[in-house]
């Protein structure tokens, strides 16, 4: 969608939140608080249903009790046990935002801006008052649309840097294609310009595509919504208008790449000159539209899905200029919809949110508010967010761990009986070289490009847009900045960018219940370290593995070793193919893959790491478990959660990662793991030690 945050290219441990799904419908938050009268400082015992065996379903052993308990708010489509970081992250930075406003910084600060820019969502009467005022000169340009010429330079114009290459698998644009910026495959000092399909307003391809119960009621729906959305925005014949919309996305849809196709770097490995569009994708006149976008200047870029601008430049040829332009309008004014009258934001909730996600209500209006705060200045927060909770103390902490594991994963490279010296040498090279962010950034973005008022959000949100595209464009190019931060301190999540050979832990996942000073080692190496080693293990996935110690694309294995990998990583992906949230719906595979490498591959590091800082002693048993029995049970409970079912089915459609409940599974693949549970054959988890995964 567009006004969405742009990143390098990142596989991260939680699915990301975008700015505009949160202004408009904010059902994608999975936040949620559980109350508790005391802080364990380890495992929590009262989650754990002892009733269940490990072996035959280690997540609700782990956290069967806690699911029982557990409800879902109506405003809700998730609670975890990450929530209570989110909703505690989410208080301070409105507390935050508060104590900015109430200091009255000056004009044009960076703190002048968060307050404005928070004031102005806060203000419904103010929206109220303006009506469609904001929307019409958008609409008004849209309609002044004469010819295919202008469209294309109107489609030009649309272009914004909102899409992030393998976040998850975030390919999702409102826009006809999404631009994204970041060190290029082969010239890793340099920024690139990445172009990536678009063009649909619903998740994914498999909206439109899938011949599933569920997804036909979705698209029997979704007419219904474009009509209405276009009703409320003043516009006539909204039954024709929204079936020919709907028939466009959905002939655009058909020219996607799935998303397990748009995994693969080697794939994604296409460079076109602006020549090569014309000649490759005809129907668009390219000209017109990179003069629209700005980047007439621009001589290559790197097409990620190439069939997809093939198929959708000659819809633009093929489909007539009366649908294409009601697509603009439509576009615009879903984009838009949670910042104009309440009528158009309860519209596209009561779709993107309730039907599509299966929450009831809007999140409070506040804590949207801090979303957006956190999408579009999220650095000018950061900053003061770092001063007040993360200590220098912290910090020093965070990073020895980070040291550890490093350090463990690098004895575990060593001493693998299948791979050959010469790529161990640069499998390790790139552990050398791994920059390690940790808490918050060594430098924070600029926002002085960003004009904000305190009463118009509808231009805020725009001008956001706009003053991010421009920045991003502005770095075709020019040398990149290897420690550069995606993510804002105050997120609670990590993410391993491949392109910079980098990770980043931001300080509000840096605490309990997954960091305690006060916790065993057991339990900080089952919950953050295996978030820590998670992370880590990004570097060597199957997208990580494509990439070498200076983040380019190189093939850096001997064919022996790589075939052994790739056998590995299959045998991976048909384990996880046998997963099936829905009886018409099964995990992919080769989707998550990325993700569940990880996965095994950072408990295996985690437990060394948890291992060797024991120095040879025997850990002390707490609540009646071993050491290892708790380090377990404190990664099976990072993943805890409850979820609607229309929440579930989007995310095994649309994310990288699986769901959580078979995240947890994955302790199958870890000998230690049967060993502390005493697992047996014909257990339903059992694995024999043949049939186990070992990639790392």
């Amino acid at each position: 969608m567009t006004m969405t945050m742009t990143m390098t290219m990142t596989s991260t441990l939680r699915l990301s939140r975008f700015v505009v799904a949160c202004v408009a419908t904010c059902a994608l938050a999975v936040y949620a608080p559980e109350a508790s009268a005391a802080e364990p400082h380890g495992i929590a015992v009262g989650s754990i249903d002892h009733s269940v065996k490990p072996g035959d379903d280690f997540y609700r052993y782990a956290n069967g009790e806690w699911i029982k308990r557990a409800e879902l708010p109506p405003d809700r489509i998730e609670v975890d046990v990450w929530t209570k970081l989110g909703d505690l992250s989410d208080k301070r930075t409105a507390d935050l935002i508060a104590e900015i406003a109430k200091s009255n910084p000056p004009a044009g600060s960076g703190k002048r801006k968060v307050a404005d820019l928070y004031n102005s969502y806060m203000d419904e009467a103010g929206i109220e008052a303006k009506g469609l005022a904001p929307l019409r000169p958008h609409l008004e340009a849209v309609a002044a649309i004469h010819d295919k010429r202008e469209l294309a330079r109107a489609l030009g114009e649309g272009l914004r840097a909102d899409v992030d290459a393998l976040n998850n698998g975030v390919f999702h644009t409102a826009n006809l294609f999404g631009l994204w910026v970041a060190p290029g495959f082969h010239d890793s000092e340099h920024y690139a310009a990445y172009l990536m399909q678009g063009g649909v307003q619903l998740p994914d391809r498999e909206y439109y595509l899938s011949d599933s119960e569920e997804m036909r009621k979705i698209r029997a729906q979704y007419p219904t919504h474009v009509a209405a959305m276009l009703k409320l925005a003043g516009f006539s014949d909204t039954d024709a208008r929204a079936a020919r919309i709907v028939e466009l996305e959905h002939a655009i849809a058909q020219t996607h790449r799935s998303l397990a196709d748009s995994e693969d770097i080697h794939k994604a490995d296409n460079t076109w000159t602006q020549s090569d569009f014309a000649a490759k994708a005809p129907g668009l006149d390219w000209a017109e539209y990179f003069r629209g976008a700005g980047l007439s200047q621009q001589g290559s870029f790197i097409v990620w899905q190439p069939e997809a601008f093939t198929g959708e430049s000659a819809l633009v040829a093929s489909a007539s200029l009366e649908t294409w332009k009601d697509w603009l309008a439509y576009h615009a004014i879903e984009s838009y919809g949670g910042v104009l009258p309440k009528a158009l934001a309860d519209e596209s909730f009561a779709f993107f949110g309730k039907e599509l996600s299966g929450a009831q209500e809007h999140r409070p209006r506040w804590q949207r508010g801090v979303f957006v705060v956190n999408g579009l200045l999220g650095d000018v927060v950061g900053q003061a967010y770092t001063e007040r909770y993360f200590s220098a103390e912290a910090k020093a902490q965070a990073e020895a761990m980070v040291a550890n594991l490093i350090a463990a994963f690098r004895k575990r490279i060593e001493g693998l009986a299948w791979m050959d010296a010469t790529t161990k040498a640069e499998a390790e090279a790139k552990l050398s070289t791994l920059y390690v962010g940790v808490g918050y950034p060594e430098t924070w973005h600029d926002y002085s490009n960003y004009e904000v008022k305190a009463d118009d959000i509808f231009g805020n949100l725009w001008r956001g847009d706009w003053a991010d595209y421009q920045r991003q464009i502005a770095r075709l190019g020019k040398a990149i900045d290897r420690k550069e931060w995606c993510m804002t301190p105050q997120t609670v999540n990590a993410v391993n960018l491949p392109l910079q050979n980098a990770l980043n832990f931001p300080a509000a996942i840096l605490q309990p219940p997954f960091f305690d000073p006060l916790a065993p080692a057991a339990v900080n190496y089952g919950s953050i370290g295996t978030v820590i080693g998670h992370e880590i293990s990004h570097t060597f996935d199957s997208e990580g593995a494509a990439f070498d110690s200076k983040g380019r694309v190189r093939n850096w294995w001997t064919p022996e070793d790589l075939k052994h990998f790739e056998a590995a990583t299959a045998q991976l992906a048909a384990q996880y193919d046998t997963y099936k949230p829905f009886p018409d719906l099964a995990v992919n595979g080769r989707q998550t893959l990325g993700e569940d490498i990880a996965d095994v591959a950072g408990i295996a590091a985690a437990y060394d790491g948890y291992r060797a800082s024991l120095a040879g002693k025997t850990p002390p048993a707490r609540e009646g478990m071993s050491g290892d029995q708790q380090f377990f049970v404190a990664f099976g409970q990072n993943w805890g959660t409850k979820i609607r079912d229309a929440a579930l089915r989007q995310r095994v459609l649309t994310d990288g990662h699986a769901p959580d409940e078979f995240r947890a599974a994955t302790v199958r693949n870890i000998d230690a793991w049967y060993a502390a549970f005493d697992v047996k054959a014909g257990e339903k988890l059992y694995l024999g030690p043949g049939e186990r995964v070992r990639i790392w």
